[in-house]
């Protein structure tokens, strides 16, 4: 009995431990009104693995997703992360695509970064689906990223997703346009889950999800790292990855 309690433990503990971070590789990118994005790839083996573009929160950058990413290409995922430029140096890093800028932008001026994510997404996919994944105030701005280009997305991630655009109904508006499967995750407070429940209700299709899980949460993508959620991140790794299994190209 002794001995299985220990296993437990140690396959418990073994979840909540991320595996070693690997860097990411430099991509630049262009958007649309040539402002250049800096970008970090982690590529999955595979001929055509599919695509993770992870957008990250307010005051941040790509190191958001530096403990993420390697778990998600283990499981057979290639990860892009971006510099928005509207962030900053938050989870350690420094955002170079806002430093570059020189000025403050708001939400809304940072779509054009995500499209030029998708559309290198959708030039190396060579097929594969492409997931957008948002956190906080991207997590908005994938809702509208993927209404807007249907045949470009195959699923949503949204962590923390809300209504923080000057249009405060923008978000629930592109919501009712996007029909691929959405997974959102949220902070363990009311608002935040009220928020998540809104936007999941003006979902149209029925392949949606809102995780209100008993385990801790934080704001965004951080519930996943377990520096910031160290109760928590295990629990909403699994309910992630459980979504994310139907894409992986890991036999």
């Amino acid at each position: 009995m002794m001995r299985i309690a220990l296993a437990f433990f140690a396959a418990s503990l073994a979840a909540t431990i991320p595996p070693p971070a690997a860097a990411g590789v430099s991509l630049g990118l262009s958007a649309a009104d040539g402002v250049a994005v800096h970008g970090e790839l982690w590529r999955a083996a595979g001929a055509r693995p599919p695509i993770v573009l992870a957008f990250h929160q307010a005051g941040s950058s790509s190191a958001e997703y530096a403990p993420i990413a390697p778990r998600l290409v283990q499981a057979g995922f290639t990860v892009l992360a971006i510099d928005q430029r509207s962030g900053d140096g938050e989870f350690g890093g420094s955002n170079r695509t806002a430093t570059a800028l020189g000025r403050e932008a708001s939400f809304e001026e940072a779509l054009p970064d995500l499209n030029a994510a998708l559309d290198w997404a959708k030039a190396n996919a060579h097929g594969a689906p492409v997931i957008v994944w948002g956190s906080s105030y991207s997590a908005a701005l994938v809702f509208l990223l993927a209404a807007a280009r249907p045949q470009d997305v195959a699923a949503v991630v949204a962590y923390s997703p809300g209504e923080y655009l000057a249009d405060r109904s923008a978000v629930r508006n592109a919501a009712r346009k996007v029909r691929v499967p959405v997974f959102i995750d949220q902070a363990s407070g009311t608002d935040e889950i009220e928020q998540s429940a809104a936007i999941l209700g003006a979902l149209p299709g029925s392949d949606k999800q809102q995780l209100r899980s008993a385990a801790p949460s934080t704001h965004g993508s951080s519930t996943l790292r377990p520096d910031r959620n160290p109760a928590g991140a295990a629990a909403h790794w699994t309910a992630l990855m459980a979504f994310l299994e139907r894409y992986s190209s890991r036999p």
